[in-house]
């Protein structure tokens, strides 16, 4: 029988990579990051532009997640929470959607929104009750269709689907066809229901840097791009050569695909999203709650505004405003678009706002066809070489994590 692997060498500094290196250097063994970007994170980043904190996309992190959160020291991260529900924009205006289990003075607002049907209302109720006595094991083993027919067969209305789902799960699968894995659904509608969608008070990047914090000095080397990986060794484009006793690949699929598969076999599809933010002499909200767009037109998906859960994402006295659109629509004038849009939304306080960036994201999220979720061991060894990462799990901060862990325990044992 081998020896446990020693020297892990590892391509790309995300989530799961940096997961993956936590789990080796705690259990004594010695791993080496190369990330061919400036910082670690991945797709979870954060940028700092005149006393703004921009997450790269929105995003959020779910404090019910089992993995993660025990992974994390979450108390350090002084997580900020979104009130439990949402603000929908309708053609009527503006109207409030809240998880009555854990707002209850809401009930009666919620029930009278002119949002799907009160029977809808209380299908939600209902498969709130059963999701959340479910385990993400028995989701696994459920028959896995499209969210669009598994919401159909669960008896909501059109109305509901377009009206609500479209808008709020479009945030999250960054579509709104609601073509994703039905698992993949009841994952994060169980995620919802038990606990809240959060911001790390400095930002979502500071999430990769904890991780990062946790390994010794040297092991992470940032700018190394790798252009040739072998089972136990990599090259990088400066020609430097690292010998090791294991390679694991961290990247995304894409760049995974590249240099290890070089037919493309596991090329991924990938949903993408554009991010604009906006500064404000004040929040459009002034709550921290999500804004949807419902009426299925425009370009806008939703609007939240970070400052109102996190004051350090805005100097004082400003507001930051985070609009998300689906897509990666390249028109000159989509900022202008947008506010159109939003002065309908909450008025002319809109044309007040200054545009601060634009984040156009090609590859946001790995497409989560039905069959494709929550399913296999969560790593892939491929021509001798470890493939980790969120799209060999689930699309999530808590799939990326599962991945980087289990590919460390399997590196671990004895082969």
């Amino acid at each position: 029988m081998s020896a446990v692997k020693q020297q892990v060498l590892i391509v790309g500094g995300g989530l799961a990579g940096l997961a993956c290196a936590v789990r080796l250097h705690e259990a004594g063994a010695r791993p080496l990051i190369f990330e061919r970007s400036d910082d670690v994170g991945g797709r979870v980043r954060t940028d700092h532009l005149d006393g703004f904190l921009l997450d790269r996309g929105f995003q959020v992190f779910l404090d019910a997640y089992q993995e993660a959160g025990a992974l994390l020291d979450t108390a350090h991260l002084e997580l900020r929470a979104f009130r439990p529900g949402a603000l929908m924009y309708h053609a009527s205006g503006m109207h409030r959607i809240m998880d009555v289990f854990r707002e209850p003075r809401a009930l009666l607002t919620s029930a009278l929104a002119p949002i799907g049907s009160f029977v809808d209302k209380l299908r939600v109720a209902q498969l709130r009750w059963r999701l959340t006595r479910l385990t993400t094991e028995d989701i696994a083993g459920h028959e896995d269709t499209t969210t669009e027919r598994y919401l159909t067969r669960a008896g909501f209305s059109p109305q509901m689907i377009d009206g609500f789902f479209r808008a709020f799960y479009g945030g999250i699968f960054l579509e709104r066809d609601l073509q994703t894995s039905s698992r993949m659904f009841e994952f994060t509608f169980k995620m919802f229901s038990q606990g809240s969608a959060t911001l790390p008070s400095r930002g979502m990047g500071e999430i990769p840097r904890q991780l990062a914090a946790r390994l010794p000095p040297g092991t992470i080397h940032l700018g190394a791009q790798v252009t040739e990986i072998q089972p136990d060794s990599i090259t990088l484009a400066s020609g430097d050569h690292f010998q090791g006793d294991a390679v694991v690949v961290a990247t995304d699929a894409s760049s995974a695909a590249e240099l290890v598969t070089a037919d493309g076999t596991h090329e991924p599809a990938w949903r993408s999203v554009t991010c604009v933010y906006f500064a404000a002499s004040r929040s459009p909200l002034g709550e921290p709650i999500i804004a949807l767009n419902g009426t299925g037109a425009g370009v806008v998906n939703n609007v939240c505004v970070p400052s109102d859960l996190a004051p350090g994402y805005a100097p004082p006295g400003q507001a930051l405003i985070s609009v998300s659109v689906l897509g990666t629509e390249a028109s000159a004038d989509l900022e202008s678009r947008v506010l159109d849009e939003l002065e309908a939304w909450f008025g002319r306080t809109v044309r007040d706002w200054r545009h601060l960036r634009t984040y156009r994201i090609e590859r946001a999220l790995p497409r989560q066809a039905p069959g494709t979720g929550l399913t296999g061991p969560g790593y892939r060894k491929e021509a001798g070489v470890y493939l980790c990462g969120d799209h060999l799990w689930s699309a999530s901060i808590e799939g990326a994590t599962i991945s980087g862990l289990r590919t460390a325990d399997a590196l671990l044992q004895p082969s």
